[in-house]
């Protein structure tokens, strides 16, 4: 067990955490190296990323498969406790990623679901997972569908791609590199004839004894332990009965042979298994438990259970307790049947300690006040931050850019319609089915409802998620709760689908919200609710996150996870308006502007969303490289588009490789679903797309153009990234920087930025920096000097002026006078600290004319010009002359 965390104990609020991506590439040891490094960079916790054991091979360690053991593949439990040790003797607390709501399924890595395919409903943990053992087709009753063929089933079985084998006293069932267990029921036949073969008694008994197993669709808890006790006996006779004798095992094997040999034989044989293999495009349609989003091999857990939540949570609620971790980040929240149940277990059983979850809020939405947590994993922030610096009068031109060049008409409302209408026919399509047949039942217990169809309701439902304006809502159908805001939001879903859909029947959509506000209620009808709730949430996400931020391309540095892409700018007054908020309800959420998920790092958009402050030059740029590209397309593709999406990546993360741009882009059109897809590539396009981003960047005339372009938004966009970073750094909050970003890093979406990361040479900036002066440190800007200078000395400053950043901490805005009044952002913070950050720089130009800000009286010092400023009015071309941002604290 790693030792105790030595930290002050006072407090295990975060002043700042690093996000690591732990992986067998950058394992424990590789973490524990850079500890000092990050503490003399300024950070307070290191915030890791799953690392309980995960399946093989994982690059991010969501798909656990064991919640008891740490990741071997990072250097297991010795690695860890040296890890931790480390953290411990260089100052550093620990924050760590969890992952409540899914399990991996990967072969018998994952004991629980391994036991699950092998006993059926009457498995020990069959409870433990979210599974429909009484689904609409009959033919899946009381089994799994397991869809993992290559092709449909009777074909997969005519070419001897299943087969049957032994190890010892078990059997498997494979396919390539698929193994799965053998259900104990369909052993009689099988050791029978092995036994008839070599007339063994004993073999015989063996076999009349699984045979007179109970029944294995009991879930009794009484008759699932006996059953799985008495399995366990006779299977270790069996083992011991086939490594003893070698006529038993050759008769087995003999058996096993004519099994394989024989289609039918194989077929009956497989038809007795608790699961039912299947072609892997069924999933969409047919699969029986619940998923993380589409992923079929995520398993949803279901964590409102006691017996789950104790079981799967005892290893982190023991670190916890014991100070190796002082906070933990909740992945996927809103998968949970309750989420507030949820995290009152875990605030109970972990009070004091430091809780973020993965919530994505969208426009107006606000964190439910009764969840006993810190606040969020800070995506608002970063929409937040990232709309300031959008200019609002440059959108318009650039949705006519948009409309002309790609020849389609921009309506973001109607396009997030469409586009969870998509993904719910499609990948998502067994979730409705399942939701559908629910209100089937809700409608049969109703006498003047029992006459609407599958159909009706199917597309009733479908309709009104495709509407709901938010990811999902808290109601809690069992004990009657429902808020003001829960109504609100199943309303306004509601009536939007009754005014565009006039064909289906008003009453069916007053109907069903009146289930999901509580007004019509029951078991049945509560059941619909919790999961019609667990729905919308992937709608949302594989919608609109995942395809629309793929295909609505007017801003990209605007299409971030919880951001309004079709209303993306935000003033200075919206903007201190949310921090005021932040320190009045949540000033201890994390803050963020880089994460793994981010479709672009933070330096990318800060270059991207320069463009609306110049739409002509732009719009000029676009049609001059679609004419220097025409001849690069094969057959009309790549799509206006994606052409145009292209070119967006290649201004935001210029200088890139052929490589990095042709792996996003096929990622990018694969999101988007427009002319090719995850679960239907279209060969053709994408090779019609590779060839084009090759030829592309093998034309002079164009790599020339795109170099001129960039090269004058350098600067401009270096500005930018120092002032969201520098908000990111002292606005109310924790603040988060990904693993990399204290310097330029023009990432894009996973797994580019997984990129390994050159600690050697940040060390070494890092020991440089403080013998350098404001001017030395700007003239390395290549290095990426100034954005660590600003996060090494906004860093000092919260350890140095730790009231100015606290809950009592207070915020208020500073306003500017003068002609650029509207390019700054400043605030005081505490009475002790003031921070000054430029927006809109390409239209503010080199000057600030006479532009002043009135800052409270007193002596002051800018921590990143170790300057004298003097309080009271000050001209804005002073103080921001030696550095781009400033960030004042006040001398006693």
């Amino acid at each position: 067990m790693p030792p105790e965390n030595p930290n002050n104990p006072v407090s295990r609020i975060p002043v700042a955490t690093y996000r690591l991506q732990l992986h067998a590439g950058f394992d424990f040891d590789a973490a524990a190296a850079i500890a000092d490094y990050l503490r003399q960079l300024g950070i307070s916790h290191v915030y890791s990323s799953p690392y309980l054991q995960a399946a093989p091979g994982s690059l991010h360690g969501y798909d656990v498969v064991d919640h008891h053991s740490v990741n071997q593949e990072l250097g297991g439990a010795a690695a860890h406790a040296r890890f931790c040790r480390q953290l411990g003797d260089c100052g550093l607390g620990q924050v760590l990623d969890i992952v409540p709501n899914h399990m991996a399924i990967a072969g018998r890595h994952n004991q629980y679901w391994w036991d699950v395919l092998e006993n059926g409903p009457s498995s020990r943990y069959a409870s433990y997972f979210d599974i429909d053992w009484q689904p609409l087709e009959e033919k899946l009753w009381n089994k799994l569908l397991v869809p993992i063929l290559g092709d449909h089933y009777g074909r997969v079985l005519s070419r001897h791609e299943i087969s049957v084998s032994r190890n010892g006293g078990e059997f498997l069932i494979n396919y390539f590199d698929h193994h799965l267990p053998v259900a104990p029921k369909s052993f009689p036949p099988l050791l029978s004839a092995a036994a008839h073969e070599i007339q063994s008694d004993y073999l015989a008994f063996l076999a009349d004894s699984y045979a007179r197993l109970p029944d294995p669709t009991s879930t009794d808890r009484a008759s699932v332990l006996a059953r799985h006790r008495d399995k366990q006996v006779i299977g270790n006779l069996l083992t011991r009965l086939c490594s003893e004798s070698e006529d038993v095992a050759r008769a087995l094997d003999n058996q096993i042979k004519r099994l394989n040999t024989n289609t039918d034989d194989l077929d009956d044989f497989l038809e007795h298994q608790n699961y039912r293999l299947a072609y892997w495009k069924t999933a969409g349609q047919e699969l029986m438990y619940r998923r993380f989003f589409d992923v079929t091999t995520l398993v949803a857990l279901r964590m409102e259970s006691d017996h789950v939540f104790l079981d799967t949570h005892s290893l982190i609620l023991e670190w916890l307790k014991e100070g190796v971790l002082d906070g933990i980040r909740i992945d996927h929240p809103d998968g949970l049947r309750d989420p507030e149940h949820y995290f009152k277990r875990l605030r109970d059983a972990a009070s004091g300690v430091w809780i973020v979850a993965e919530k994505i809020l969208e426009a107006g939405e606000r964190l439910p006040e009764s969840w006993p947590i810190d606040g969020t994993t800070g995506y608002e922030f970063l929409n937040q931050a990232g709309g300031l610096f959008i200019d609002p009068a440059g959108l318009q031109k650039l949705t006519d850019l948009d409309t002309e060049f790609t020849g389609e008409s921009i309506d973001y409302s109607a396009l997030c319609r469409d586009k969870k209408e998509l993904v719910m026919r499609s990948i998502l399509g067994s979730d409705l089915n399942r939701l559908t047949s629910l209100f089937v039942q809700v409608c049969e217990s109703h006498r003047d409802r029992r006459d609407y169809t599958r159909q009706e309701i199917g597309r009733a439902i479908r309709e009104i998620a495709a509407y709901f304006p938010v990811y999902r809502t808290y109601v809690v159908a069992q004990s009657g709760e429902v808020t003001d805001s829960d109504i609100h939001y199943i309303e306004e879903a509601v009536e939007s689908a009754k005014l565009q859909r006039g064909e289906i029947d008003p009453e069916l959509f007053d109907f069903i919200r009146d289930v999901l506000t509580l007004r019509i209620r029951g078991s049945i009808e509560n059941e619909f609710v919790m999961r019609f709730q667990q729905f919308t949430s992937p709608v949302m996400a594989k919608g609109v996150e995942d395809t629309v931020f793929y295909c609505f391309n007017r801003l990209t540095s605007a299409n971030e996870v919880g951001g309004n892409p079709g209303n993306p700018a935000v003033s200075p007054e919206q903007f201190h308006d949310f921090c005021a908020d932040l320190q009045a309800t949540r000033p201890n959420t994390m803050l963020t502007t880089s994460t793994h998920d981010t479709k672009r790092s933070e330096d990318v958009r800060a270059r991207i969303v320069l463009l609306s402050e110049i739409p002509e030059a732009w719009s000029e740029a676009v049609r001059r490289w679609s004419a220097m590209n025409e001849a690069f397309h094969s057959g009309g593709m790549p799509d206006r588009n994606m052409e145009y999406l292209l070119y967006q990546t290649m201004v935001g993360a210029w200088p890139i490789s052929a490589e990095r741009l042709q792996q996003y882009m096929e990622k990018a059109s694969r999101e988007a679903k427009q002319l090719t897809s995850w679960i239907s590539p279209n060969d053709e396009f994408e090779r019609a797309l590779r060839e084009f981003i090759a030829k592309a960047l093998n034309n002079d005339e164009f790599q020339n153009s795109m170099k001129q372009f960039v090269e004058p938004l350098i600067k401009p966009a270096r500005v930018t990234s120092l002032s969201q970073t520098l908000l990111k750094l002292t606005c109310p909050g924790v603040p988060d920087i990904y693993q990399g970003m204290e310097l330029w890093d023009l990432s894009l979406v996973d797994p580019d930025n997984r990129r390994q990361v050159d600690y050697d040479l940040r060390r070494r900036l890092l020991n440089e920096i403080d013998r350098l002066t404001a001017q030395q440190i700007l003239e390395r800007e290549e290095e990426g000097l100034p954005k660590m200078w600003v996060i090494s000395q906004a860093l000092k400053t919260r350890r140095m002026c730790p009231h100015a950043f606290t809950n009592s901490g207070d915020y208020r805005p500073l306003e500017a006078c003068g002609s650029a009044a509207r390019n700054i952002v400043a605030y005081e913070r505490g009475g002790d600290v003031v921070v000054i950050v430029p927006r809109l720089v390409l239209s503010l130009g080199n000057s600030w004319g006479s532009t002043t800000l009135e800052i409270p009286q007193g002596k002051w010092k800018n921590q990143l010009t170790r300057t004298a400023v003097s309080g009271g009015e000050v001209k804005l071309e002073d103080t921001l002359s030696e550095f781009p941002v400033a960030l004042l604290i006040r001398e006693h």
